[in-house]
């Protein structure tokens, strides 16, 4: 844990201590699951970042997830700009919100309306608020591993931080918030059908990631996701597809065009603020027009639908094409295929897990395919791996139940380099 200076990120995390709980304003980046201290970004640019000691990374959080097109992308810095010449924020309806929901509507064919709103957790909230309210019903299914958001009734089994620091289950959340939660494994056909059949009648809506990346990333295994579709439908249930990281990432369509299956409600965030906060929900119009004003499901804020975050992120969804997930892919393979020999040829088992630009090395020998399976993974190995690549100038997530993200920023060079960091860290971690 000491190849580069960090001085100067020392001193800032020192000073943060004492402002911020842990240092830190998400708990991920405290480096409690590696282990050391964090370094402070002074500035980033493509697929790289520099801390503020003036060390270079390749990048390969790119903001957990928004960063598709890179950082500091002069199109999108041009968007925010002008946008903001003209009001940073109003609280009146503008043009670009009308803008925004239209390209969502027109890429994910599921969703008939969208509502904005200001961040993933928020979105998958309402999401929930207003399937209960179409079927008048209480119960939620949720899976072991998928985290929406610090909402309080889905803080059972989540991934992300929580999973990071060894508390799945929050403090500061009542029983009575999580009686309404039913928790079943990923990729567990029959754990559905039970739940539904203890359940009868009170199941509002099945809620996934369909493809969780808040602990490390799995995938779904084939038929798993439209046995989901079949049976909500069947059951008279809503599903829901949190999108915020797979959406315009796995496709332009998102996870639910990667894989043939329309949910009747999806999440949205990450790239659709274009690295501003944001959020968005939406999917069948019977279902959206329950919302207020239209309906009975109260739902609101004061900064959605910003006109700085539809700026920018109206311009990276215009950017967003098949070449880019043609060029996505072929970085994702080309870095699938340097890791995997990288590890044989050090001898350490790991599980290298890739769906596009989104990627995962568990250190273990068993396949994952869920949860249980992703815990058995060796994060002390991992720890020291980490730290290793970070001195060799890689920015990898700081814990093992994260996904990296690619960027079309990203070179094959750098793709090259990435994987000549790793083969020099991997030796001696069997």
């Amino acid at each position: 844990m000491g190849g580069l200076a960090r001085k100067k990120s020392d001193a800032l995390f020192a000073e943060a201590l004492e402002r911020i709980p842990g240092g830190v304003n998400s708990p991920v980046r405290a480096f409690r699951a590696v282990g050391g201290k964090p370094f402070f970004v002074d500035r980033a640019r493509g697929c790289r970042v520099w801390d503020v000691d003036g060390n270079e990374y390749i990048d390969y959080i790119g903001t957990w997830g928004p960063a598709i097109h890179g950082h500091a992308h002069p199109r999108i810095i041009e968007a925010i700009r002008s946008a903001a010449e003209r009001g940073t924020s109003f609280g009146i309806p503008n043009p670009l919100e009308v803008k925004m929901a239209s390209l969502i509507c027109e890429a994910v064919p599921s969703v008939e309306k969208v509502r904005m709103c200001n961040s993933g957790t928020e979105a998958c909230m309402a999401a929930i608020r207003v399937a209960r309210g179409h079927t008048k019903r209480n119960k939620v299914i949720k899976f072991e591993g998928c985290y929406h958001g610090h909402v309080d009734s889905l803080l059972v089994n989540a991934g992300s931080g929580a999973l990071t620091f060894g508390h799945p289950d929050s403090a500061g959340v009542p029983a009575a918030f999580t009686q309404h939660t039913v928790v079943v494994r990923f990729n567990d056909i029959e754990a559905v059908k039970a739940a539904f059949l203890a359940n009868s009648n009170d199941i509002a809506a099945v809620i996934l990631e369909p493809v969780p990346g808040n602990a490390g990333l799995y995938l779904p295994k084939p038929g798993f996701l439209t046995f989901l579709r079949e049976i909500t439908r069947e059951e008279g249930a809503v599903l829901i597809f949190d999108e915020v990281m797979t959406g315009f990432r796995l496709a332009r369509g998102g996870a639910q065009e990667r894989f043939g299956v329309q949910p009747d409600l999806t999440c949205f965030g990450k790239i659709i603020g274009g690295g501003l906060p944001v959020g968005a929900f939406g999917g069948r119009r019977d279902i959206m027009n329950c919302l207020a004003p239209l309906g009975p499901v109260y739902q609101a804020g004061t900064l959605s639908g910003n006109p700085l975050a539809m700026a920018a992120g109206i311009v990276a969804l215009e950017m967003l094409g098949h070449e880019t997930y043609n060029t996505l892919e072929k970085l994702g393979a080309q870095l699938e295929e340097g890791m995997l020999e990288a590890a044989r040829a050090a001898g350490v088992p790991v599980q290298f897990l890739r769906c596009g630009s989104m990627f995962c090395c568990y250190f273990t020998d068993l396949p994952v395919h869920d949860l249980a399976d992703a815990m058995k993974s060796d994060r002390d190995r991992f720890a020291r791996y980490f730290h290793r690549m970070l001195d060799g100038g890689i920015s990898l997530a700081p814990s093992q139940f994260e996904a990296g993200f690619l960027c079309t920023a990203h070179t094959p060079a750098d793709i090259e380099r990435t994987v000549e960091a790793a083969a020099r860290a991997l030796r001696g971690l069997n």
